[in-house]
């Protein structure tokens, strides 16, 4: 489709080219007489002669289908069109280009703008430098270094004394170099230009013509040459970025591998910086693997990369320290690459998370089974249903331990009945809000002592037993027995031994209650322990206590609640015909349902 259009655009031109006749701009006098200097970039514009000269070319794309291009090299010679394939001269927008210019060059050169229906003529003669007027035409490529002081010159100018020449015509890109129009910092002084400083936007293509008088004919000699700006030479070694030379490069035996060595040069006019990968083996000398060298053309300096490749990985590879190797002007940098044999996933990856999960799960049951009465307490401050709503029990926990009235006023004794009756109470009562059940402040005197104890046990939840040689050893051993029967009778009652001293087991215990010792849980009292509802001894004592929620129900509530008990307990303990001869009033809680007991 794109050479259709071309085709179709040829056939356009060469009707316009025929609407009038070339032979009559063969005729013409030439608008402009140049010269240029063989092997020379040279520039020829179409540009009419009234329109402003400011702009001597346009690399638009619109400008080049706009014009076209004719030549004839010698007088007499038929004109030849300068199509698009032309690759010397080439047409870019509404000029020609030449890269460089030849002396075969030489000739008439014609261009036609479409819209204009007119033609101009100018003719071009090429010099050979050693036959120019003057050998000394200057550099047509200049490097100005930035942030310095320059002066730029047209090459040659110095060949012509001011009276064979005009002042010189400056264009930078294509634009005029007016005064008013560019940085400041730029001044025009003696046909020359000075940067003062130079900076990195003074760079391009700068063009200079002035008239040359010569036998009365006005030469205009043109020369083209590009400026660049450049840095001050690096005073820095190459900078290896990679490797680093931290850790060694995983790599598969048998597999290809390519080995990357980016360096950082700085900016250098005159020397050609090198990368070099060596293999240094201790069997063995360095041996040279690859080398090249580099041109920077960055301003600030440029990162390249070399690469190094080794077709198969073999066992000497990783026994082989693979050597970076980079030098410029200022000296020499290396970094070393090291390989190694690249790790299964199951080792790298599947083990050690494996293990992470291992040690993870045994530093997770560590810490629940140290902290197990902590997770638990907290458990039933928060979540777990109070157990003793419904249960018909009027205390949560008898207290037995050894009384002193049978052995007089030992201070044993007295320490024992001091803890249950003022520590634990102070405790379990008081801070956590049990109910306890003691002989002697809650069961009536005058009835007989074994009956009272299994009654007291029976409306318990819990049983709290004060282990000691004197409990052991005395009548109290009663009570323990006691409350072992009634939880094998009940499993709402559980036992709590609390070993308060070190005590030998008599040979005359029951079978039970020896049985009992051994597999209930035992909490240890010591004398350093304080009352503080945080110390282990009574986190403990917490955790084998019932689950309770009192702010579940008002005390009122458990009174009233604890009597429906006991009146439901009175009642099944009578004859059916008395419970008949009840009157309605003495069983009317039988009939309350559970959520108006609040």
């Amino acid at each position: 489709m794109f050479t259709f259009w071309w085709i179709l655009l040829w056939f356009i031109q060469q009707a316009e080219v025929r609407a009038f006749d070339l032979t009559e701009c063969l005729h013409k006098r030439s608008g402009r007489l140049y010269r240029a200097i063989n092997n020379e970039e040279f520039i020829l514009e179409c540009v009419l002669p009234s329109r402003n000269r400011t702009h001597i070319f346009n690399s638009s794309f619109l400008y080049k289908s706009k014009v076209l291009w004719f030549w004839q090299q010698k007088p007499g010679e038929s004109l030849k069109t300068i199509n698009n394939e032309s690759t010397n001269p080439t047409q870019e927008g509404n000029a020609l280009w030449f890269r460089p210019i030849g002396i075969n060059a030489t000739g008439i050169y014609i261009c036609v703008i479409r819209e204009e229906i007119t033609c101009l003529k100018n003719t071009v003669e090429v010099q050979a430098n050693n036959n120019a007027s003057c050998l000394d035409n200057g550099k047509n490529d200049l490097s100005l270094l930035n942030e310095m002081g320059h002066s730029i010159s047209c090459p040659g100018i110095h060949c012509y004394n001011r009276s064979q020449r005009s002042p010189v015509t400056w264009y930078k890109n294509g634009i005029q170099v007016v005064l008013r129009e560019f940085r400041p910092g730029l001044k025009l002084q003696d046909d020359e230009i000075l940067l003062v400083p130079v900076y990195k936007q003074d760079a391009g293509i700068y063009i200079c013509d002035y008239v040359l008088f010569d036998n009365g004919t006005q030469w205009t000699m043109r020369r083209v040459f590009r400026v660049k700006i450049i840095a001050q030479n690096t005073v820095h070694m190459p900078n290896i970025l990679y490797p680093s030379g931290v850790k060694a490069l995983e790599v598969e035996l048998g597999k290809p591998l390519k080995m990357e060595c980016k360096v950082l040069f700085g900016f250098e006019k005159d020397f050609v910086p090198v990368i070099s990968w060596y293999r240094d083996n201790t069997e063995s000398k360095s041996e040279l693997l690859v080398s090249t060298r580099v041109h920077v053309e960055e301003f600030e300096g440029q990162s390249h990369v070399h690469v190094a490749t080794l077709m198969e990985v073999t066992e000497r590879d990783l026994n082989s320290d693979f050597i970076c190797f980079a030098q410029n002007s200022v000296g020499n940098s290396t970094r070393v690459l090291k390989l190694k044999r690249k790790e299964r996933a199951l080792f790298k990856y599947i083990l050690p998370g494996a293990i992470a999960v291992l040690v993870g799960l045994l530093v997770g049951s560590a810490l629940v089974y140290w902290h197990w009465i902590e997770i638990v307490l907290m458990y039933r401050n928060y979540l777990a249903r109070d157990e003793t709503i419904e249960d018909c029990k009027e205390f949560d926990a008898f207290v037995s331990y050894a009384k002193q009235d049978s052995f007089g006023s030992d201070s044993t004794f007295r320490n024992e009945e001091q803890f249950a009756l003022e520590i634990l109470l102070e405790v379990l009562e008081n801070k956590h809000g049990y109910r306890l059940c003691l002989l002697e402040r809650d069961v009536l005197p005058g009835g007989a002592y074994t009956d009272d104890v299994v009654t007291a046990i029976k409306k318990s939840r819990r049983v709290i037993i004060i282990l000691s040689p004197g409990y052991i050893n005395g009548p109290s051993i009663f009570e323990l027995q006691a409350a072992v029967n009634c939880a094998l009778e009940d499993n709402m009652i559980k036992l709590i031994l609390i070993k308060y001293r070190s005590f030998q087991e008599p040979e005359s215990l029951p079978p039970i209650v020896k049985k009992a010792l051994k597999i209930l849980p035992v909490v240890t009292w010591k004398s350093s322990n304080s009352s503080s509802p945080n110390n282990q001894f009574w986190k403990y004592m917490h955790y084998h206590m019932p689950v309770k929620n009192n702010r579940r129900l008002g005390k009122n509530s458990l009174k009233f609640f604890s009597k429906g008990c006991l009146a439901w307990m009175s009642i099944a303990k009578k004859p059916r015909e008395e419970i008949r001869n009840l009157r309605k009033d003495e069983v009317i809680v039988m009939d309350l349902p559970i959520s108006t007991i609040t």
